[in-house]
């Protein structure tokens, strides 16, 4: 089942800072990882990512540099700083209550 761009787009800022969190990585790489784990749930291309690696390293909480083969084309890595681990906390905070409030008014339980 395809899931909506707006629900996505709540989620894209958290999702980076975690996978950056695991490593670093390329712009490619991230898109390839976000449709891979999610079974293509989620559909990222170049125009959903980039524009948001580069407000959050103009925010400062993700870094990128240069990085190639001397042979080879150099890529862009991105990974997250300090400030981006301390910020990854707090969306992964918001996030579990944001679910659990979504969660009681869809399923009508609240969970345990």
């Amino acid at each position: 089942m395809a899931i909506s761009n707006e629900l996505v787009k709540g989620s894209v800022e958290p999702i980076l800072l975690s996978l950056l969190k695991e490593r670093a990585m390329y712009g490619y790489e991230i898109i390839k990882v976000v449709n891979e784990r999610t079974n293509n749930a989620f559909q990222w291309k170049e125009g959903t990512l980039y524009p948001w690696l580069h407000r959050l390293e103009g925010d400062g909480v993700i870094a990128s540099e240069w990085i190639g083969p001397e042979d080879g084309r150099p890529r862009k890595y991105y990974r997250i700083t300090s400030n981006g681990l301390k910020l990854l906390d707090s969306k992964v905070a918001e996030w579990a209550s944001f679910t659990a409030a979504v969660n009681v008014l869809l399923f009508g339980a609240n969970p345990a």
